[in-house]
């Protein structure tokens, strides 16, 4: 019976544990393993107090985009786009959902560029990096509790707009541009031609 008892306790433990995300990867609503951020897309009911999420489960969040007593707004990094991905940490007020972070993870992802570094965030959660002889380079990202999460540094982001990002952590202050591809014109066959 003791045997028995044993066994069943190991395919229980075998069990469990085989459950659980990997590494804190997402789990099937999208979020991490003690992530408190909501993942979803930015509906087109957004306003400019207002932030229609719709969860990757589809439930339609409303989310007041109010600031606390000690800010007069939020902080919105990458703007508000109906269609783009949203990362948004958020407490419960008298009324629903009140933004603390809101996240546009379609304006973060892309090249960037500083003095010492040339990078970019992929969607799939690489970071590849433009600069072979880097020191500490980045190799993945993720939003995690409201942070940008860079390999082992984590940051708050200060600002994101269309060409520019900044981030902090308690090294400093880190600015960072856009680097856009340009088209290249092809080559007409023959000049002349008809």
């Amino acid at each position: 019976m003791y045997k028995l008892l044993c066994l069943v306790a190991i395919a229980l433990c075998v069990c469990c544990t085989n459950s659980k995300p990997e590494d804190g990867k997402s789990k099937k609503d999208g979020r991490q393993d003690n992530d408190s951020t909501l993942y979803g897309v930015c509906g087109i009911g957004t306003t400019m107090h207002t932030l229609q999420l719709i969860t990757s489960t589809s439930d339609t969040l409303t989310i007041a985009l109010l600031g606390d007593e000690d800010e007069d707004t939020v902080l919105v990094a990458g703007g508000l786009m109906a269609g783009d991905r949203m990362a948004v940490t958020a407490g419960k007020g008298d009324y629903g959902l009140i933004a603390r972070r809101v996240v546009n993870i379609t304006s973060l992802l892309g090249r960037w560029t500083s003095l010492d570094r040339d990078f970019e965030i992929a969607e799939d959660g690489a970071v590849n990096s433009n600069v072979e002889v880097e020191t500490s380079k980045w190799t993945e990202w993720r939003i995690f509790n409201g942070h940008l999460l860079l390999s082992r540094d984590t940051f708050d982001i200060i600002s994101l707009t269309a060409d520019s990002l900044d981030l902090e952590n308690r090294n400093g202050i880190y600015s960072f541009r856009r680097i856009t591809a340009v088209p290249v014109p092809e080559k007409p066959d023959s000049l002349g031609a008809e």
